[in-house]
């Protein structure tokens, strides 16, 4: 099931960048195969058929599946952080996507310098302002961006968003656009900038069309959750 998912999948990111506007460029997309809720032989499974970035969740639910993973992959974290869990999120994931206050990445500076670690991360948007989603308000992202261009042991790749669950999946579409726009003016004022991560497995092809060179889907590719992988 998993081969042909992935198979359909990439097919489908290669169809979205044919429909991709005129003024957004062509671009290789990354997949994040979101592995939340899946035991590590899934998630072996998929590095297998030649998966190369993995994202996870849950802290703790992470680091049991690494303890037994036995592949190279790059590991992303793309669920909310708490401050009391950057020490073992810097120690073991290679891009953290959910960067969203100034508490945070003064606090993953720190934990970075004290494995002499550079840290990747992304700024995570609340585009929609939803107030039951993390991510920065638009208004207050420049002011959290001028706090991480002073963090040492941070270097920033760029911005994620999640959009709303809408049940006619074309209402996403402008926040994508948007999200396009902030990114592209971002990046012409910091050289690191390099990714946008948005879309899921709903309404990834609409964030690719609209200027996602990075997804993170799950369900698209390995089924419903088992919920039984919770965090302890």
């Amino acid at each position: 099931m998993i081969k042909e998912n992935l198979r359909e999948v990439r097919a489908n990111i290669e169809r979205a960048l044919l429909n991709r506007a005129p003024n957004i460029p062509q671009a290789d997309v990354k997949l994040v195969a979101v592995t939340k809720n899946h035991p590590v032989e899934i998630m072996q499974q998929a590095i297998d058929l030649g998966v190369t970035d993995i994202g996870e969740n849950r802290i703790q639910e992470a680091l049991d599946k690494f303890s037994t993973l036995e592949r190279n992959v790059v590991k992303h974290l793309i669920g909310h952080l708490q401050t009391n869990k950057v020490k073992p999120t810097v120690k073991n994931f290679d891009l953290i996507h959910s960067v969203d206050s100034q508490r945070l990445a003064l606090a993953l500076d720190r934990a970075a310098g004290s494995v002499n670690k550079i840290q990747d991360i992304l700024i995570q948007v609340n585009a929609a302002r939803e107030e039951t989603k993390s991510g920065v308000d638009p208004d207050e992202l420049d002011q959290l961006l001028e706090t991480v261009d002073q963090c040492g042991n941070l270097k920033l790749r760029g911005l994620m968003m999640i959009a709303p669950n809408f049940d006619d999946v074309e209402q996403c579409r402008p926040l994508f656009n948007q999200m396009y726009k902030t990114f592209k003016r971002q990046r012409e004022l910091r050289p690191t900038i390099e990714i946008l991560s948005m879309g899921m497995t709903h309404d990834y092809k609409i964030a690719i069309e609209e200027g996602a060179n990075m997804i993170r889907v799950g369900t698209a590719i390995f089924g419903q959750r088992d919920y039984r992988w919770e965090e302890k």
